[in-house]
C-alpha cells in the first residue's frame, strides 16, 4: 500500500493503517530501534509504542514521508527509552559513541538554548545533507539517524569498516566547517 493511502486511512481513524503501516515499515522500525537499544524485547515494545504515537499524531499532523515520519518517531522513543535504563550508567552500546562523535562538530545539538536557533541549526544541516553526494548521505544518515554500526553499514555497502569510518570524519569535519560559516558555534 502507498504511503499516502496509508495516512489517508490514519486520518480517516481507521484501524486498518496500523496494520498497514506495520506491514510496510514494522522491520525498519525495528532495526532503528534495536540499533540504539541493543534488546529486541525493548525494540519491539518501542515499534508498538511508535503505532500509537502515530495514531495520536495523524492528524493533525499529515506527513510527506511516512517513512521519515515513523522512523524520527520511532528514533525519539528509543532514545528516550535508551535515557532512562542509562540514566546512572553509559552504555557500551553505539548511542553514546555516536553522540560523542556527533559532539565534535555540533556541540549544541543536544540542547540548544532557543527554538528559533534550534530551527535554524536543522534547516542548515538539512541543506549541508541535501548537498552531499547521495552515497555519503545514506552513510552519514545511516550512522547519526539510525544509529547503525560502522560494520553493519561496512557489511552493507560492501566497504571495509576504515573505509566507512574515514568517510564519516570526513563528513563531519565539512559539518564542522559548514556550520562555523552559517554562524553556529562549534
Amino acid at each position: 500500500m502507498e504511503d499516502h493511502a496509508i495516512v489517508s486511512l490514519f486520518w480517516q481513524r481507521d484501524e486498518r493503517a496500523i496494520t498497514a503501516a506495520d506491514a510496510k515499515y514494522g522491520a525498519f522500525c525495528l532495526a532503528i530501534a534495536y540499533n540504539i537499544l541493543g534488546n529486541r524485547e525493548d525494540s519491539e515494545e518501542c515499534r508498538n509504542d511508535t503505532w500509537l504515537r502515530t495514531w495520536n499524531s495523524i492528524p493533525p499532523q499529515k506527513p510527506l514521508s511516512l517513512r521519515a515520519f515513523v522512523a524520527r518517531i520511532t528514533r525519539n522513543l528509543a532514545l528516550d527509552r535508551y535515557r532512562a535504563d542509562h540514566r546512572l550508567k553509559r552504555g557500551g552500546g553505539e548511542l553514546p559513541l555516536v553522540l560523542d562523535e556527533l559532539s565534535l562538530c555540533a556541540a549544541d545539538l543536544a540542547t540548544p538554548a532557543d527554538e528559533a536557533r534550534t530551527v535554524a541549526l536543522k534547516e542548515s544541516i538539512s541543506r549541508f545533507l541535501a548537498a552531499l553526494p547521495a552515497r555519503e548521505r545514506d552513510i552519514f544518515v545511516a550512522r547519526y539517524v539510525l544509529v547503525t554500526p560502522v560494520r553493519t553499514i561496512a557489511q552493507q555497502l560492501h566497504l571495509k569498516e576504515r573505509h566507512v569510518s574515514s568517510l564519516l570524519s570526513r563528513t563531519r569535519e565539512r559539518l564542522r566547517k559548514y556550520l562555523r560559516e552559517e554562524d553556529f558555534d562549534v
